[in-house]
């Protein structure tokens, strides 16, 4: 078993040494065993754990989505591969709404810029359109 404290996980994941403890005390990482200097001591498993962990945050998964996704992992078969698709489907499905809200506010700001810019209207129009309703 390597032993490899939390600096050095830090180092090898990318992630914060704050949020690998944030991490364990969700249960997204298991509690390490400490050395007998009460250094926490990890191994290649928790490395390639908190590697799944931040890739999944990368790309939006919740803690919970995470929680689930990495109990799906731990299975195998054609039934879990349809559980993680259906669960990246229906995050898909949550970040094309956001983008399309995104675009949509990109509008509506871009026009009170341009009509800021344009000095059409007495007053500010982004103020204006903020208190429209």
């Amino acid at each position: 078993m390597a032993e490899i404290r939390i600096g050095d996980l830090s180092q090898r994941t990318g992630c914060n040494i704050e949020t690998i403890r944030y991490y364990e005390r969700v249960g997204l990482l298991p509690q390490p065993p400490r050395s007998p200097s009460r250094y926490r001591l990890y191994d290649g498993n928790d490395v390639r754990r908190l590697m799944f962990v931040r890739r999944s945050r990368e790309l939006g998964f919740s803690l919970d989505e995470v929680r689930t996704l990495l109990a799906l992992s731990a299975d195998s078969g054609h039934e879990t591969c349809a559980e993680v698709r259906e669960l990246a489907a229906d995050h898909l499905e949550g970040i094309r709404r956001k983008i399309a809200d995104l675009r949509a506010m990109e509008r509506v700001l871009a026009e009170s810029v341009r009509r800021c810019d344009a000095g059409q209207t007495h007053g500010c129009p982004l103020i204006d359109s903020l208190s429209a309703k």
